[in-house]
C-alpha cells in the first residue's frame, strides 16, 4: 500500500486528534476511560480501517511508547504529594511488587489452563501485570465524583510504582522465549538491582533536579517545562545506563521536584499536563494502528477469557492477599481490588516480544488487546458507581466560573485557595469584616452567579459563594475549618 501524502497524512492526524479530545466528555459521562476511543480512532484509521494508514512497525511504536511513558508518569509524580506518598507507600509498594507477580502468575495459570505454552502465558500475564489509575480517575472526574480516604492515595501511588516490575517481567520472560536469559537466582538479583537503582537514580536526580532549577534564573518563563521534560528524560535515561530501572527513577524524581521548591510551579504543571494527555492520545492512537481487525477474530476466546479471569480473579486475589497486612476496611479492600484498570503499560509492553521476534508475537499483541479493552470498560463503567456505594467517593463540589492563580518566575510559600460557602460552612451568612483571618490571609474575591464582587467589610457571604483566599501552606487548615472542602480537590482525608 502506498504511502500517504504528506500534507494529507498530517491533516488526517489533526481531524482524529480534535475529534477524540472533543468526543472525551462523552465517553467521560458514560463511565467509560477517553483513551479506549484513541484506541479505536486508530484502528479506524489504520490498514484495515476506513483510512487505510499502513502501519506495522512495532520497534516504532514501542520507543515512541516509552518517551510517552516517561512523560505520564513524570506528570503524575509532579501531581502526587510528598506527604500522599508517604501515607500510601507501604500497602502501594506491596501491590506493585508481590501484587503485580500475583496477578502475571494467575493469568498465566489461566493461560495454561486455556492450552497455551508456559512461557507464553507466562509472557502474557507479566505484560498485563500492571494498572492505570490515571484512567480510574479520569473516570471519576467525568462522572462528578471524587475519592476519599486513603483509597485513593493507594491507587495513585501504586500506579506510579508498579510499572517497573511489569516491566522487568515482561523483558525477562521475552528474552527467556528468545534464549539470551535464563530464569535463575541471576533474575531475582537483577530485579533487585532494577528496583534499587532506579529508587536510588529517582532520588538523586530529584534533588539534583530541584537544585538546578533553583540556581538557575531563565529569561523566559516557557524556558522552565522545557528544563523540566529535560530533566525527566535524563531521570528515566540515566538510571539505566547502570541497570536502574528508568520508569521508577523518573516517577520518584518527579514528586520530589514538586516536593520542593519549583519555579513557574502553576504553569509547569500545566504544561506537563498537557504533554502527558497529548502522549497518551497520540500513543493509544498509534497503537490502535497495529490493530488488525482480521487478527482479533482468533484472539477473542482467549483474550476475552484472560480478561475476564484478570479482572475478577487475578486482580482481587492479588490484592484481597497483599493488603491482608495493613489494617484496611473490607470495602476499601474491596474497591481496590475492583479497579484494576488497565491502560497504557500494557499495550507498550505488548509491542515488545513482537519487536523481538518472539513466536506469535503478532498474536499476543492482539490478545492484549482484548485484555486492556475489558479491563477498562467493565471495571471502569462501574467505578464511580461502587464508590459511592461503599460509601468512598463523595460528589465533587461545584467549580468556580473564574479563577485566580500567582504566575510567577519563583515559588512562593503563599497562593490562591478556593472554597465554597455551603450550609455547614462556619462563614455563611457573616459579614467579611467578622471573618477571623489570620493576619497572613486576604480574600481576594467572591464569585456569586458568575458575578465577580469586589469583598468589602459589608459584603456578606451566601451560601453557594466561592470565594478566593490568598493564604499559606501552614494556615490552609484554618481556611478549611472556617470555608469547608477547597475547590481546587487538593483536599484529601487520607
Amino acid at each position: 500500500m502506498e504511502p500517504l501524502p504528506t500534507g494529507i497524512l498530517v491533516g488526517t492526524i489533526g481531524v482524529l486528534l480534535t475529534f477524540a479530545v472533543v468526543a472525551s466528555p462523552l465517553f467521560q459521562r458514560l463511565g467509560v476511560p477517553s483513551l479506549l476511543l484513541f484506541i479505536f480512532l486508530g484502528i479506524a484509521a489504520g490498514s484495515e480501517g476506513f483510512l487505510g494508514l499502513p502501519f506495522d512497525d512495532y520497534a516504532l511504536a514501542f520507543r515512541l511508547g516509552v518517551i510517552a511513558l516517561v512523560l505520564i508518569l513524570f506528570d503524575g509524580g509532579l501531581n502526587t504529594s510528598a506527604s500522599v506518598f508517604r501515607a500510601a507507600l507501604r500497602p502501594a509498594a506491596v501491590l506493585a511488587s508481590l501484587g503485580v507477580v500475583l496477578t502475571a502468575a494467575i493469568v498465566a495459570a489461566v493461560g495454561v489452563a486455556l492450552g497455551l505454552s508456559t512461557p507464553i502465558a507466562l509472557l502474557i500475564g507479566s505484560v498485563v501485570s500492571s494498572t492505570d489509575a490515571a484512567a480510574v480517575f479520569a473516570v471519576l472526574r467525568g462522572s462528578g465524583m471524587q475519592l476519599k480516604q486513603r483509597t485513593g492515595a493507594i491507587l495513585e501511588v501504586e500506579s506510579g510504582l508498579n510499572d517497573p516490575m511489569a516491566v522487568f517481567l515482561t523483558f525477562v520472560t521475552t528474552e527467556y522465549l528468545i534464549g539470551t536469559q535464563q530464569l535463575d537466582t541471576g533474575t531475582a538479583i537483577l530485579a533487585g538491582q532494577q528496583l534499587v537503582f532506579g529508587a536510588g537514580g529517582g532520588v538523586l536526580l530529584g534533588y539534583l533536579g530541584s537544585a538546578v532549577l533553583r540556581r538557575v534564573h531563565l529569561p523566559v518563563a516557557a524556558l522552565y517545562p522545557v528544563l523540566t521534560v529535560g530533566l525527566a528524560f535524563t531521570a528515566f535515561g540515566l538510571p539505566t545506563v547502570v541497570g536502574g530501572s528508568g520508569f521508577l527513577a523518573v516517577y520518584i524524581a518527579a514528586i520530589l521536584l514538586a516536593a520542593r521548591s519549583l519555579p513557574y510551579r502553576a504553569g509547569v504543571r500545566r504544561v506537563h499536563d498537557a504533554l502527558a494527555w497529548l502522549a497518551q492520545i497520540l500513543m493509544f492512537g498509534m497503537l490502535g494502528l497495529l490493530v488488525f481487525p482480521s487478527k482479533l477474530w482468533a484472539a477473542a476466546p482467549i483474550g476475552f477469557t484472560l480478561a475476564l479471569a484478570l479482572a475478577f480473579v487475578a486482580r482481587p486475589v492479588a490484592v484481597l492477599l497483599c493488603l491482608l497486612p495493613f489494617q484496611m476496611e473490607r470495602r476499601e479492600r474491596a474497591f481496590v481490588s475492583w479497579v484494576g484498570l488497565r491502560g497504557a503499560v500494557p499495550v507498550i509492553l505488548a509491542a515488545y516480544p513482537a519487536l523481538r521476534g518472539v513466536d506469535g508475537g503478532d498474536e499476543i499483541f492482539h490478545v492484549v488487546f482484548f485484555v486492556v479493552l475489558v479491563n477498562s470498560f467493565v471495571p471502569g463503567a462501574t467505578v464511580a458507581w461502587l464508590g459511592s456505594k461503599l460509601g468512598l467517593s463523595r460528589p465533587v463540589a461545584a467549580q468556580p466560573a473564574a479563577t485566580i492563580e500567582l504566575v510567577s518566575l519563583r515559588d512562593y510559600e503563599r497562593d490562591f485557595l478556593w472554597c465554597t460557602v455551603d450550609r455547614a460552612s462556619a462563614v455563611a451568612g457573616a459579614l467579611v469584616r467578622d471573618l477571623p483571618l489570620p493576619d497572613g490571609c486576604v480574600l481576594t474575591m467572591v464569585l456569586r452567579d458568575n458575578e465577580v464582587l469586589v469583598p468589602r467589610g459589608q459584603t456578606r457571604l451566601e451560601i453557594g459563594d466561592h470565594v478566593s483566599v490568598f493564604v499559606s501552606a501552614d494556615e490552609r487548615a484554618l481556611i478549611h475549618l472556617l470555608f469547608g472542602s477547597p475547590d481546587d480537590g487538593t483536599e484529601r482525608s487520607w
